[in-house]
C-alpha cells in the first residue's frame, strides 16, 4: 500500500500539534481562549499593588497570560483565569469599591446581569445592575450585599470582546 509523503507529514504535524496542544493544556497554560470558564477578579489598590501581586502570583506558578487595559482598569490576565486588576476611583465608584468580582460568560451580558439581580433581590438581598463602569468592554455588573466586596459581572466570550491594547 502506497501512501503518499505529503500525507505522512501532514498527519505527522497535525499530531505534534495536537500533542502540544494537550501539553499545554495539562500544565495550565492552554494558548486558546476555550474553554472560557469565566474569571474570578481580584482589586489591587495601587498600580504598585496590582504589579507586585503579579509578580508574587509568577513566583507561585500563575504566569501572566496578557494584559487587558482599558481607559479605565488595568488589568492583568493570569494563565489559570485569574485576573488582577486596578479599577480607576470612578469605575470603583460606580460599583462600591469591590475588591473581587465573579466573572460569568453570557452571550447577552446585560440580559444576564438583569436576570441575577432579579434572583437575588427575590432572595431578599438589594441588587443593582450597573451597565457603565466599564464602557469600553460589554461587561455588565451586578452590585450586591449578597456578597461582602465582590461583585458579579457578566460578558461575552473572550473571542467576542476587542482585541487588549
Amino acid at each position: 500500500m502506497f501512501i503518499p509523503l505529503w500525507l505522512i507529514i501532514g498527519i505527522s504535524v497535525l499530531m505534534g500539534v495536537i500533542l502540544l496542544w494537550l501539553i499545554l493544556v495539562a500544565i495550565g497554560r492552554n494558548p486558546l481562549p476555550f474553554p472560557d470558564g469565566g474569571s474570578r477578579i481580584f482589586s489591587a489598590a495601587s498600580p504598585e499593588g496590582k504589579q507586585a501581586m503579579v509578580d508574587l502570583l509568577r513566583q507561585h506558578g500563575i504566569k501572566e497570560r496578557f494584559k487587558f487595559d482599558t481607559p479605565v482598569v488595568l488589568r492583568s490576565i493570569m494563565f489559570d483565569g485569574t485576573i488582577i486588576n486596578m479599577p480607576n476611583a470612578e469605575t470603583r465608584e460606580k460599583l462600591r469599591s469591590p475588591s473581587a468580582s465573579i466573572g460569568l460568560v453570557s452571550s447577552d451580558p446585560e440580559k444576564s446581569a438583569q436576570a441575577a439581580a432579579e434572583f437575588l433581590r427575590s432572595r431578599g438581598f438589594e441588587a443593582r445592575v450597573v451597565l457603565d463602569a466599564e464602557p469600553d468592554l460589554p461587561i455588565a455588573f451586578v452590585v450586591t450585599n449578597a456578597m461582602l466586596g465582590t461583585v458579579i459581572n457578566f460578558r461575552k466570550h473572550a473571542v467576542k470582546l476587542p482585541r487588549p491594547r
